[in-house]
């Protein structure tokens, strides 16, 4: 077998490590190691959560003879930090390890790395290897890199939809206050897995007014995301669900009368924070921006139809998942209308799911 291949082969594997840390590790990359001493190895690990060990230092800890170090290869989905953050340079620790080669699938698009830290190992006489799987990387730290190619989040749009193109049916005055369920109970499991892996969820006033969303991770297990609300009026009433203190919340309003009176209302709530924006210039990128500045990685778009068509509208959407549920409503909410490249299809019981990629 040749050099190549044995590398992509173990490159494979640090891949699959880094998976483990989905949804714990932002707004830090998914990353995974392996230390392999003549084809055998001798040490793995994988940046665990976000503010403790990375990869590297996980995989070098799991060696029980040391020794071997000298004469080993470390790989690693992502270039080595060559900075203090949380934790110290990991290509310092390769250094002191003596390691001679390191296979890495891509660089790092952080400004603080950008190189850096494949450049100081070579500059320490190491054999540094670079573009091993890097597709891979790329696809499975996508939200990193648009985080810090764009200066901002990855943005995720998700609705359901009816056989017939509908995201709403026409809600009177006096109808329960409460989602119109269009897919199924697997599909509705799956939408809470999602929430556990982002960072933080998005929805507008008429969204919360008329289904009152808790966004929260109910049906699947993991932390909650940072709840976005859009209301520049602050017309919501405090005893929606996503006012209820359990997961913090970012409210964002306009600068106008009615929004100022209510404002000290809200502000009692704990774990509420208003922010004002000006929506008169368009309020999408400027929520972007302030998320952006708080390290937020990525940002699923949950509704409703009016707020999605915007983002689609302004073209700052990076990934659509669309629900078709087994239903028709006849006359309602049309959903939105979204042109972008299909990536993968998949049935969940009696309802469709599509996913598209914004090219």
């Amino acid at each position: 077998m040749d050099r190549q291949r044995i590398d992509e082969i173990f490159m494979a594997r640090c891949l699959d490590l880094a998976r483990c840390g989905e949804g714990n590790v932002s707004p830090n990359p998914m990353v995974g190691a392996v230390v392999v001493h003549n084809g055998t190895i001798i040490g793995e690990g994988y940046h665990i959560k976000h503010g403790q060990a990375h990869a590297e230092v996980n995989a070098i800890a799991a060696v029980k003879d040391k020794s071997l170090l000298p004469e080993s290869t470390i790989y690693v989905n992502l270039e080595p930090c060559s900075h203090f953050g949380k934790t110290p340079p990991c290509a310092n620790l390769i250094k002191e390890m003596r390691i001679p080669r390191i296979v890495v699938a891509a660089t790092d698009p952080n400004p603080l790395v950008a190189g850096r830290g494949v450049d100081m190992l070579r500059k320490a006489g190491r054999e540094v290897t670079v573009g091993v799987l890097e597709h891979e990387a790329l696809e499975l730290n996508r939200r990193f890199y648009t985080f810090h190619t764009q200066k901002r989040p990855y943005v995720i749009l998700k609705w359901a939809q009816t056989l017939d193109g509908y995201i709403d049916a026409i809600r009177k005055e006096g109808d329960p206050i409460a989602p119109i369920w269009i897919t199924n109970e697997l599909s509705r499991r799956l939408v809470h897995r999602w929430r556990s892996e982002e960072p933080a969820i998005m929805v507008g006033t008429n969204t919360v007014e008329k289904d009152n969303p808790k966004l929260n991770v109910r049906d699947w297990s993991g932390r909650s995301p940072l709840r976005v609300v859009l209301d520049r009026k602050l017309r919501l009433s405090v005893t929606s669900s996503v006012f209820d203190g359990s997961v913090p919340t970012l409210v964002f309003m306009g600068n106008n009368a009615s929004a100022s009176q209510r404002k000290p209302e809200l502000q009692s709530i704990p774990g509420v924070e208003l922010l004002t924006i000006d929506f008169a210039k368009g309020v999408e990128q400027q929520v972007l921006t302030e998320l952006y500045q708080r390290g937020v990685l990525s940002v699923i778009v949950e509704g409703g139809a009016a707020l999605i068509n915007n983002f689609v509208r302004k073209n700052l959407w990076d990934e659509s998942r669309v629900f078709v549920g087994n239903t028709f409503f006849g006359d309602g909410v049309k959903a939105p209308n979204l042109t972008g490249e299909l990536y993968s299809y998949d049935e969940i019981g009696d309802s469709k799911l599509f996913t598209y990629r914004n090219k």
